[in-house]
Parts: structure tokens; sequence; C-alpha cells
């Protein structure tokens, strides 16, 4: 069974439990109301519309967040800019959206690639062997390069590529006019859950 068909199914099922219940409380009496909480995916199921997130992810299939995103109150104070995702080596690195490579090298210790997506919004990965060169246009879900592993080459010198994950990972960084926010907003449904009452008699 798909996610949209699970999705719909949900929805009718919910739709049948409240349309129950309010059979129900009008032959009994009047009780207070109690809100029913559901959330925006199911909504949007239910309203026959499924949650579209802008962007893919840069791996597939979905990875695990290994560790979130976390904004520091200043720009110079230590956080975590990004996210990191469990990924075994070599994994392949996809393009979250359209856009056009504009860095594919090393910084300092481990290589890089940075597309940009226009109207401000970079996204970052690393560490990254690009297989792209700079200028290239790339579309939604096209191969970037792939996983570092610790050891790399580039040119003729030899580079350990590091990561500060206790296990293989990417790190994705997103930066709209140069300030760092979190990816997981492109991908997921971020919207806040909706309340639904059950209207009584």
């Amino acid at each position: 069974m798909t996610l949209r068909s699970w999705l719909h199914r949900l929805a009718l099922l919910a739709t049948l439990l409240v349309t129950a219940l309010a059979l129900t409380g009008s032959s009994a009496p009047a009780q207070r109301q109690v809100p029913v909480v559901t959330t925006t995916l199911a909504t949007s199921a239910a309203s026959g519309q499924e949650y579209e997130p802008p962007w893919s992810w840069p791996l597939s299939p979905t990875p695990v967040v290994l560790r979130q995103f976390d904004r520091p109150e200043q720009p110079w104070l230590p956080g975590h800019r990004g996210v990191d995702l469990a990924a075994d080596e070599a994994a392949r690195i996809l393009s979250p959206a359209t856009g056009r490579v504009v860095f594919a090298g090393w910084v300092v210790d481990r290589p890089v690639v940075t597309v940009d997506h226009g109207g401000g919004v970079l996204s970052s990965f690393e560490p990254v062997n690009a297989i792209l060169d700079r200028g290239r246009v790339v579309r939604e879900g096209q191969l970037l390069g792939t996983l570092a592993s610790g050891s790399g080459s580039h040119g003729s010198d030899s580079h350990a590529a590091t990561s500060h994950c206790p296990s293989s990972c990417l790190h994705w960084g997103v930066r709209v006019d140069g300030e760092y926010v979190n990816p997981l907003n492109y991908v997921t449904d971020r919207r806040p859950s909706v309340l639904l009452p059950l209207h009584g008699p």
C-alpha cells in the first residue's frame, strides 16, 4: 500500500469516526466538547491535498537525522549550522532542488559541494567528492557526487576527509541571504498540528 493510499484511508477513517461520534452525541445528553488533535498531514489528506515539500532529500531513501540543526544565539558562538544525516560510505548525494554548482573543492580538511538555488538560497554538502564542476546547472534529484570516506585524493596530494560524526554521515547546511537555517524546513512538513473540535448537539 502506498503512502498516498494509507493517508487516504486514514482520512476516511477519521471522518467516519467523527461522524459516528456526532450521531451518538445527538441522542445523548449534551456533553462538553472535546477537541481531537490531528496532524496537518491527515487534514491535508482529508481535503484531498497531500503535502508536497518544496525540496527532496539529498539522500535516498529518506535518511535518519543523527544531529539536528542548532542555531547559535550569536553568529560567533558555537552551534550546529546544519543537520547530520546517516549515510553509507560512498553514498550518492543528490541535489535537493534545481540550481547551479558554485563550489566544488576542499575546505580545510574536507571536500565540499555548494549549490546556489537562486533567491539567496545556498545548500552545502560535506564531505562529498563532487562529480560536477563549478558552473554546472543541476536539476532536483541529480547526482552531485558521493560521500567521501576517510581517505581520498585531491590533485596530486593525498587528503583524509574528516568528519565530525561518530559514524559515516552527510552534513547538510542551508543559507538564506548568508544566514543559516534549518534544512529540514525544506523537506518535511513543519506546519503546526490542527485541532478539530467535535461538535455536540
